[in-house]
């Protein structure tokens, strides 16, 4: 079920986020009990998988994501490698922790577009520490092909 956020007040305060395990924060986004990122409705992608240090997101391209040369833009990548990294980091982070990305890096190894399908984004966290954690990324069709990877560095913050 997805429940969608259509303004800054839809979305959950520090008390709310700051309460709940990374974990708990990120399922509850996965169930349907709080709104997904804004980000994920307006490129239309879903978090299909949660467990601990591992999240999931899956979406199609669309047109609307294409760059003039007729291909997905990287930025369709980048957001999608840089959410399931992100929150495979929090869903590591105790009650009271939260994380932003530093920085991250994508390697964008095959063009997508609107023909390839649902492509799968799935972050592991690597090292979830007290002040920094990494994370790596790849993006995979039905079939297997890979189409880009990534890497990511997260300031873990207290909230």
């Amino acid at each position: 079920m997805r429940l969608d956020a259509n303004s800054l007040e839809d979305l959950p305060d520090r008390a709310t986020i700051g309460a709940m395990s990374g974990l708990e924060f990120i399922r509850a986004i996965s169930e349907g009990r709080l709104p997904r990122a804004p980000i994920a409705k307006t490129l239309d992608f879903d978090m299909v998988e949660v467990e601990p240090g591992r999240v999931v997101f899956a979406g199609e391209a669309k047109f609307e994501a294409y760059n003039p040369i007729g291909s997905v833009h990287g930025g369709w990548f980048g957001t999608l490698l840089d959410s399931c990294m992100a929150c495979a980091v929090h869903t590591m982070l105790p009650a009271g922790r939260s994380y932003t990305t530093l920085e991250y890096k994508i390697n964008i190894l095959r063009a997508a577009t609107t023909g390839s399908g649902l492509i799968r984004a799935e972050g592991r966290a690597v090292h979830v520490g007290r002040r920094t954690a990494t994370a790596e990324g790849r993006m995979i069709d039905a079939n297997g092909k890979l189409f880009a990877t990534g890497t990511t560095t997260c300031i873990v913050l207290e909230i």
